[in-house]
């Protein structure tokens, strides 16, 4: 059976997989919240809660749903909260031979939902599950027609956490009124655009439907590619001054990982510039005519 430590690892680790990284969620999420006491979490259940990017920061078990009237939504799963519980243990002092009683500590843990996969509750408490509260996060008109004019684009949906689901051909991005502002909200989606184009129905890139894990190298140069292409899109939409301290943040982390391969940025900046080409509707001809010209 697997410890709690293992269970925690685990779900840090399947959040990586999924591109949600703690060093890379510009959306904001306030300080998770127990439903029941109103208290924050604390330590390691921040980053557990936290990170789901849900819009409501409270959060409650299953049995408590029901108790308030209400149920958790068929179909979603729970996230994990840690806590230590008192364990006294016994043990024998070898200077006196006499056994003595101390206090221990297991880490322990159970399962709660957000308030966001739940019915019948938030109405009843007048609690917002829509976002409608944060600050508004205005269009940028050059980025919305990069978006909509986009050929073949990947179905688009609202999650809680900005991701490509090669499977489903789906872009997943959090609310935008969640993130700190216009230029966050849309380099993450340039991000997750460029992850699609490695889809075989546009630029096709080999492996995009099963990257291997977190860390490893075909991982790093996905991501790689990803970032590459939102910083040339940001570019060629005016908006890259905002968002570049962030890239180059992002990008020198996944080099520091690499060192060792003096190809892999020439390889994935080709990669990323035929994927913001697919994106922005340039022709393959044009393309070839570039390179030709070599």
């Amino acid at each position: 059976m697997a410890s709690v430590y293992e269970i925690v690892t685990e779900q840090i680790v399947k959040q990586l997989e999924n591109g949600v990284a703690p060093w890379r969620k510009p959306w904001r999420t306030e300080f998770p919240k127990n439903l029941r006491t109103l208290k924050d979490y604390r330590g390691l259940n921040v980053l557990l809660l936290a990170s789901q990017g849900y819009v409501s920061p409270y959060w409650l078990t299953f049995n408590q749903a029901k108790v308030l009237g209400g149920h958790v939504k068929q179909g979603e799963h729970s996230s994990i909260v840690t806590f230590w519980k008192r364990s006294p243990y016994t043990r024998r002092i070898e200077e006196t031979g006499k056994d003595e009683t101390r206090d221990g500590f297991v880490l322990r843990y159970y399962r709660v939902f957000n308030l966001c996969q739940t019915e019948g509750i938030a109405e009843k408490l007048g609690l917002s599950v829509t976002g409608e509260s944060g600050q508004p996060v205005p269009d940028i008109e050059r980025c919305e027609r990069i978006v909509r004019d986009m050929p073949n684009r990947p179905k688009m949906e609202t999650s809680n956490a900005a991701s490509y689901r090669p499977l489903t051909d789906t872009v997943g991005m959090p609310d935008k009124s969640l993130f700190a502002g216009s230029e966050e909200y849309y380099s993450t989606l340039f991000h997750e655009l460029g992850h699609s184009t490695g889809h075989p129905s546009r630029v096709g890139r080999e492996g995009i439907e099963n990257v291997n894990a977190f860390a490893s190298t075909s991982y790093s140069k996905e991501e790689l590619v990803a970032e590459m292409t939102s910083a040339f899109l940001c570019g060629v939409s005016g908006i890259s001054p905002a968002t570049l301290s962030n890239s180059v943040a992002y990008l020198q982390g996944w080099i520091r990982k690499l060192r060792g391969d003096s190809r892999l940025l020439v390889s994935a900046a080709s990669h990323a510039q035929k994927a913001s080409d697919y994106i922005l509707g340039k022709s393959q001809a044009s393309e070839s005519e570039t390179e030709g010209g070599n």
